[in-house]
């Protein structure tokens, strides 16, 4: 079944997220997403707040800026999280708005090397290994979490990428547990990326398989990289947890809006981002037409759809509660 979730835009201020964070949880959101926007609220102490505050709801990072923290620290804040609030944290990394990343002195010459790079290393140290690693941007001597989620009796943890651009999409596909796809992607989007990452499942050996070497992630080549168990020897990362053999999950965002002036104001939300000239993307209407909606990209392949309200909403509480409440429910029947 597809899990229906909304954003908390980060241009609205922090200190009205409890509030929210108690509405969507009171009324049965299936998922709260938050963004780890420059430079706004934090992701990773957002997230903590909101699940400290609530019980049920399910909270999405989507998305931590890879370049901006070292893989070490990003794996003990999503271990934590997880530990305490087990099987409600959903964790993405990105590779960051560039123009921010060079703002903030962080930006790399191959955002999708240490993508790579990151992501096996955090699935890694998720899945309770120690990690050696000398690669162009990831450097790891021995670490190992003293307290991974594997210990705490959950499910493995899973690492989400976001992805627009094809080789991220591979990327994500063979080394990934899941793909968020941001509000420019279409349902016809999302069968395509459904098609790309069950593609490089297989050839990755995603299915559970090894390789000769014992690895299944397979791309170390160069990087002196060494993953094992506690014990010295070579493991394949996530398989004896789980997490090799799990479907790979696709969250997507999608545009919403409802009440009066719905239409324009997403119309102006498109014309605004640059995504009005292409088809099917966001929906504006009561909630029959945006459960229709989602529907669609559910049918197309999607796990989660996340609604993302307009920018200038004029009841940020009201549509998390109209999407709770009204879509839910008919998204799901």
């Amino acid at each position: 079944m597809t899990s229906i979730g909304a954003i908390f835009r980060p241009q609205l201020p922090p200190e009205r997220l409890r509030d929210i964070a108690r509405l969507v949880d009171d009324a049965g959101l299936d998922e709260l997403w938050l963004w780890e926007d420059c430079f706004r609220q934090g992701g990773i102490s957002s997230a903590a707040a909101v699940l400290a505050w609530t019980e049920r709801v399910r909270v999405g990072v989507g998305l931590l800026p890879v370049p901006l923290r070292n893989v070490a620290v990003t794996a003990m804040e999503a271990a934590t999280l997880h530990r305490m609030f087990p099987g409600r944290a959903r964790i993405g990394v990105g590779h960051g708005v560039q123009d921010w990343m060079g703002q903030a002195g962080a930006r790399v010459d191959s955002p999708v090397t240490l993508l790579r790079e990151y992501t096996v290393a955090l699935r890694a140290l998720l899945n309770g290994e120690r990690v050696t690693v000398k690669g162009r941007y990831v450097r790891l001597d021995d670490v190992g979490l003293d307290w991974p989620p594997t210990g705490s009796g959950a499910a493995p943890a899973e690492v989400l990428v976001g992805a627009v651009g094809e080789r991220t999409v591979r990327l994500s596909g063979e080394v990934a547990d899941g793909t968020v796809l941001n509000e420019s992607a279409s349902p016809e989007r999302v069968r395509e990326v459904r098609r790309i990452v069950e593609r490089e499942r297989a050839a990755a050996g995603r299915n559970g398989a090894r390789n000769g070497d014992g690895n299944r992630e397979g791309h170390g080549e160069g990087t002196g990289r060494r993953i094992g168990r506690s014990d010295g020897e070579g493991a394949d990362q996530g398989t004896r947890h789980g997490s090799a053999t799990r479907p790979h999950q696709i969250v997507v965002y999608l545009f919403a809006a409802t009440g009066e002036g719905a239409a324009e104001r997403l119309r102006g939300e498109l014309i605004a981002t640059g995504l009005d000239s292409v088809p099917g993307l966001g929906v504006a209407g009561d909630a029959e037409t945006v459960a229709a909606a989602v529907r669609r990209f559910a049918d197309a392949g999607a796990d989660s759809v996340v609604l993302l309200p307009t920018a200038d909403e004029p009841d940020p509480e009201g549509f998390l509660r109209f999407v709770a409440e009204d879509v839910r429910p008919l998204a799901a029947s």
